[in-house]
């Protein structure tokens, strides 16, 4: 599980270093292989250990290619899909049209969820959080919207 943010630096080249606390865990979930791609919501980028998006990506083969939001949805996120492999360094190469659409600078924030990594440019994480808290606070957690989470 990838939990937590941290923040981050891109350098000019477009290159992020994954924080070292995580880099075993890619190592031994994925052997540092990864895919990046869009977020259909946010403006904001994912990134899955290659397994779990493969898994993703089974899901996606079954969508209709008639149905019109299936077939967009498949367009996006697979055509939006780059591979990449952790260097040495930890760090990997975000292709240009990933930083534009996820209008990535200097500073990031690396989200994790779960079995994947939200990329952020940091003043937009900020921003989201805080409409988040918001949104939360105008309209409280309703039950039966979410499954149980207990504490």
């Amino acid at each position: 599980m990838f939990r937590g943010a941290s923040a981050i630096n891109m350098d000019a080249k477009g290159r992020i270093a994954i924080p070292a606390k995580y880099r075993q865990r890619f190592h031994d979930v994925c052997a540092n292989q990864i895919v990046v791609t869009i977020d259909l919501i946010d403006p904001c980028l994912l990134l899955f250990p290659l397994p779990h998006w493969e898994q993703l990506e089974s899901k996606l083969e079954s969508f209709s290619s008639t149905h019109p939001m299936q077939r967009r949805v498949k367009r996006m996120l697979l055509g939006h899909a780059s591979e990449h492999e952790i260097d040495g360094n930890g760090r990997i190469l975000l292709p240009p049209v990933l930083r534009e659409h996820a209008q990535l600078e200097k500073e990031l924030m690396l989200a994790g969820q779960g079995n994947t990594f939200q990329i952020w440019k940091e003043e937009n994480w900020h921003q989201k959080i805080s409409d988040d808290v918001a949104a939360m606070a105008e309209m409280p957690l309703d039950p039966d919207s979410l499954p149980e989470l207990s504490f």
